[in-house]
């Protein structure tokens, strides 16, 4: 609980005075967890739904949502946005990093557009990594076994000056293919690599530079034939200056690129063939924080960022203007007001203008009773936008069949605009004696104008199609997420989380769906979770995670198909025989030989299957 956290309110402050619904993953629970990758970490915050789709796919959501196309959850690495203007949503395949290097990973399930902006809609996954200070001498690891093939990762840190501290890292993986329903291959096996960078400098007490970068390249198998071919890289700096205890600033601008190759297998009516994107992100951020007296915690700032999307077609598959650049200008502001002693209120909101439906205000207002220095309650109301993505609007999917006939099966619209929530909470935060912590938020979440699917013509020779993306549905969830830790003993953690979900999304009344207001949801009702954490003689640790997690409903089309509840098991066996050497065994999926968590039932589904590696590491 003394954790401290900065993505609730934009300035550090303990866990325990967090006022939202935010989770923390530290790096001594990435590395007892035997994760090897960031979207396997993410299975350690209570208050998400992860869903292993391949070998090289994943469905992370908050809230619900968590669709092929989940776009409600906004990511950085380390102040770095990673979503895609494609489809507002994360290509989780090529979000990687050194894990030994993550310091922590802060989530939070709710909105947090006054903060962060469009997308921050059901929640925001901060993921920080270690200041090259912290990071010093030589790290090695590799190791390999059943999925999860062969490994290896090294990094070097060291100093170019007095208080200028560098580390560079390079690192490699190759995973193995999945399976389908039947128990064949899957052919989605994949092989990246990435390498890169940071420096820190402390110049003097009032100032602190960072500047970063890393670059990665893959190829994945893609199942319905050929390979995919990902690479990218980014370049981070950034500027701290203190002006005092009661002032700071902060000046961050990156420069991103991602490079995509996405084989497209023929939709029946127009050839296979591959469709290439190629994405420039130019983003500058501006902070500054403030005290005002001693009740009045001020924070503001403003923001820019420029796109620049080349996207080449494949026969099934184009977007139109191929070739697109958006500006995205933002400002906020955001004050927290001691009203007494132990009762804080924050009013702030986020002012964003961009080049699809211009003016969008994302305002809340949040409230924190301090019951007593261990226990807090907090509620808050927020609303939150998702702004319209480039398949909403300049998605085509054409058949290549002459007029009369449709010339696509799927367009996007000119008219999609943004779909909003208006989400309300109310959570507690306990220290309960020195073994037990705990934490209990709700939510009811208010939609309006989510994406819908729209029948064209009906008859011959139209046929229903093309299917216009629309904005035809609403509708509400709500439900519980809780979390709580018991230090049973000196050498015996446990950890357990439940979430509680409930959907009901409709088609507006007078408007239509294909889908019946089925395809934005793919959720489990109900989740369970239970970590237990051992620290034997020996320098021995030994780690297990279970979980629980509902069935879900998927479609195809109008088609509800059923991906059924499971149990699964991972555990991890650690020796450290001395302070720089650690030997360790993972086992993941334990349960099963294969499971399916995602997909629409049938040949084409895949399941993950159980896996076993080893992994050796060495510091010096």
């Amino acid at each position: 609980m003394d954790v401290e956290v900065t993505s609730v309110l934009l300035d550090p402050e303990k866990l325990l005075e967090a006022p939202s619904a935010i989770q923390v993953v530290t790096q001594d629970d990435i590395r007892r967890s035997g994760a090897s990758s960031i979207p396997e970490a993410l299975r350690l915050a209570d208050n998400l739904e992860v869903a292993q789709k391949g070998s090289d796919a994943w469905g992370i959501s908050a809230r619900g949502f968590n669709t092929d196309l989940a776009n409600k959850l906004l990511v950085l690495i380390d102040g770095r946005t990673v979503y895609t203007p494609l489809f507002s949503g994360v290509f989780w395949d090529v979000q990687d990093y050194l894990l030994e290097d993550i310091d922590q990973i802060e989530v939070i399930s709710g909105p947090g557009g006054t903060q962060w902006g469009s997308n921050a809609v059901n929640g925001v996954i901060n993921i920080t990594s270690k200041s090259a200070k912290d990071t010093q001498g030589l790290y090695l690891e590799s190791g390999g076994g059943t999925q999860l093939e062969d490994f290896g990762a090294v990094r070097y840190g060291g100093t170019l000056a007095p208080n200028v501290y560098f580390r560079v890292y390079g690192k490699y993986f190759d995973r193995n293919s999945e399976v389908l329903a039947d128990g064949a291959d899957a052919k989605d096996s994949l092989r990246m690599g990435q390498g890169g960078f940071r420096i820190d400098a402390d110049t003097d007490p009032q100032n602190h530079l960072t500047l970063q970068g890393d670059a990665y390249s893959g190829n994945e198998n893609v199942t319905t034939g050929g390979d995919d071919k990902v690479s990218g890289d980014n370049i981070l700096g950034r500027w701290t200056h203190s002006f005092s205890d009661d002032s700071n600033t902060s000046l961050q601008l990156y420069y991103d690129r991602t490079h995509l190759a996405l084989p497209k297998p023929t939709n029946g009516f127009a050839p296979a063939g591959i469709l290439t994107d190629d994405l420039d992100t130019y983003d500058l951020d501006f902070k500054h924080h403030i005290r005002l007296g001693s009740r009045n915690r001020i924070v503001w700032g403003f923001g820019y960022r420029l796109t620049r999307d080349v996207v080449k077609p494949a026969p099934t598959l184009a977007f139109l203007p191929a070739n697109l650049d958006q500006d995205l200008a933002s400002s906020f502001a955001q004050d927290e007001i001691m009203l007494r002693e132990n009762l804080f209120f924050t009013l702030g909101t986020k002012i964003e203008h961009n080049d699809y439906t211009g003016l969008e205000v994302e305002p809340s207002a949040r409230l924190q009773f301090n019951l007593t220095p261990k226990q807090m309650l907090w509620a808050a109301v927020s609303r939150a936008v998702r702004t319209p993505s480039r398949i909403d609007r300049d998605l085509r999917e054409p058949t290549g069949l002459p007029a009369p006939f449709p010339q696509s099966i799927l367009n996007g619209s000119p008219n999609f605009v943004s779909e909003t929530v208006i989400a309300y909470e109310v959570g507690y935060r306990a220290q309960l004696g020195t073994n037990v912590t705990t934490s209990l938020s709700t939510f009811y979440n208010d939609y309006n104008n989510v994406r819908s699917t729209t029948p064209g013509p009906a008859g011959f020779p139209n046929f229903g199609f093309p299917l216009v993306f629309q904005n035809n549905l609403e509708g509400e969830t709500y439900g519980l997420e809780f979390s709580t830790s018991y230090q049973m003993l000196d050498w015996w953690r446990l950890h357990g989380g439940y979430d509680l979900l409930e959907e009901h999304l409709r088609v507006k009344p007078g408007q239509v769906d294909f889908s019946d207001a089925h395809n934005e949801t793919a959720d489990p009702q109900n989740q369970l979770s239970l970590r237990s954490s051992m620290d034997l003689p020996q320098n021995v640790e030994l780690d297990t995670a279970l979980r629980w997690v509902d069935k879900l409903h998927i479609n195809n089309g109008p088609t509800l198909g059923t991906v059924p509840s499971y149990f699964e098991l991972d555990a991890r066996l650690g020796w450290s025989p001395t302070k720089r050497l650690e030997f360790s065994i993972v086992g993941q999926n334990l349960l099963h030989n294969h499971h399916a968590e995602y997909g629409f039932p049938g040949p084409t589904q895949e399941e993950i299957e159980r896996s076993v590696y080893g992994k050796v590491v060495w510091r010096y």
